[in-house]
């Protein structure tokens, strides 16, 4: 939701990567900073409209971005898809920095706009093929933000660990980074950080995006 340049620019980029997208906005004319290039869904409304979400496919979305130039528009949009539509993979971009830390304490990711890039969206929005938060110099190693598949809240760290055979850093809860322990048991709405391999990223990605496996 929101056609403005933080959205076009995200369309684009997850149009890039092989994902179909919709996009809404109440200004037609938004549109035009898609591009001739993009092969999307555009539509004009509200983005907390009921009628509106369903016209942009919604019940078929694996995740949704409220980039609109309005704070209650953004949060509203969120809220409807998350507890209405059952897409919990909602990430919504908030001006004032209170008003984000108290969404967050909801379980609705938050991005504020002195922390804002539409690939901090993205890293958010999309389970595989994260970009790197930190490359070393070599190449060889990166730090990734990654969401988890809903099966792995309420594990231990150290139980993840062990599945993923790769250090986690730290995780972001609420908004605040917190460097876990073994015991540390995941939570709704973390943001986990890994130090991976580059050769492993799509093994270790593709492993959080399913339930664990249990032996």
């Amino acid at each position: 939701m929101g056609c403005g340049r933080v959205g076009s620019s995200l369309a684009r980029s997850l149009e890039r990567r092989g994902h179909s997208v919709a996009v809404i906005d109440v200004d037609v004319d938004a549109f035009r900073r898609l591009g001739p290039e993009f092969r999307g869904r555009t539509v004009k409304g509200v983005g907390f409209d009921r009628d509106v979400l369903e016209q942009a496919g919604i019940r078929e979305a694996d995740g949704f971005a409220a980039v609109s130039s309005g704070d209650n528009s953004n949060i509203l949009a969120a809220r409807v898809v998350r507890e209405e539509f059952g897409v919990h993979n909602v990430i919504a971009r908030i001006y004032d920095q209170g008003r984000a830390e108290v969404y967050e304490r909801l379980g609705i990711p938050t991005v504020a706009t002195v922390r804002w890039a539409a690939n901090q969206v993205l890293r958010g929005l999309l389970p595989e093929g994260s970009e790197p938060v930190w490359r070393d110099p070599s190449g060889n190693a990166r730090l990734v933000q990654v969401h988890t598949h809903k099966g792995w809240v309420g594990e231990p760290v150290g139980f993840i660990r062990r599945q993923l055979d790769t250090p986690v850093p730290f995780i972001v809860r609420f908004g605040i980074g917190l460097v876990p322990h073994d015991e540390t048991v995941l939570q709704d709405g973390d943001l986990l950080y890994l130090a991976i391999e580059n050769d492993r990223t799509d093994e270790v990605e593709q492993i959080l995006a399913e339930p664990p496996v249990k032996h």
